[in-house]
């Protein structure tokens, strides 16, 4: 790459970090429990939506591992590449999704990032305007989710890239 004085620079990636702890293997349970609960969590919502949601609770908490795991998911669904790349700017890029996916999304940062230690009204609020209480029941059910999967993810790096669309955790 060419920079702007005209010299040439090259790009300097960190090394690939390596796993901390195979944590499915020695909680077992946990891993099972998990699994359940996220196939209870995922029941009554649109794939796409559902992946969309894991993709930007993903993108916030910076799990490398869950990230290439819905994207491929939401490819595998149906989802558009466009869609995908621009959820991490979705305010600027709202035109790509429906009311009811930006309030899901809405919702999902407001559940992710905790601000102020709540959920905003005004963004509980709009979410329920899209969706009925069980609908919405299960989307913050699969919000927490992900944020689970996200912890067990980043805290014990787990290794994106290997993963094939079909596979669970």
């Amino acid at each position: 790459m060419t920079t702007a004085d005209g010299t040439t620079a090259t790009a300097t990636y960190a090394p690939e970090r390596p796993a901390r702890l195979s944590w499915a293997e020695h909680a077992p349970d946990v891993y099972k429990a998990m699994i359940r609960l996220d196939a209870a969590a995922r029941k009554g919502l649109e794939p796409q939506l559902y992946e969309l949601v894991k993709i930007r609770a993903s993108q916030i908490n910076h799990c490398a591992f869950c990230l290439d795991m819905h994207t491929k998911d939401a490819l595998a669904a149906g989802e558009s590449v466009e869609r995908i790349v621009q959820l991490g700017a979705w305010e600027e890029s709202a035109h790509f999704y429906t009311p009811k996916e930006l309030a899901a999304i809405e919702l999902t940062e407001a559940v992710t990032v905790l601000t102020d230690g709540f959920v905003p009204d005004e963004v509980y609020e709009k979410a329920a305007k899209h969706f009925d209480e069980a609908e919405l029941a299960q989307l913050i059910a699969a919000i927490t989710v992900i944020n689970a999967w996200n912890r067990f993810g980043v805290t014990c790096r787990m290794a994106p890239g290997h993963y094939q669309p079909g596979q669970h955790q």
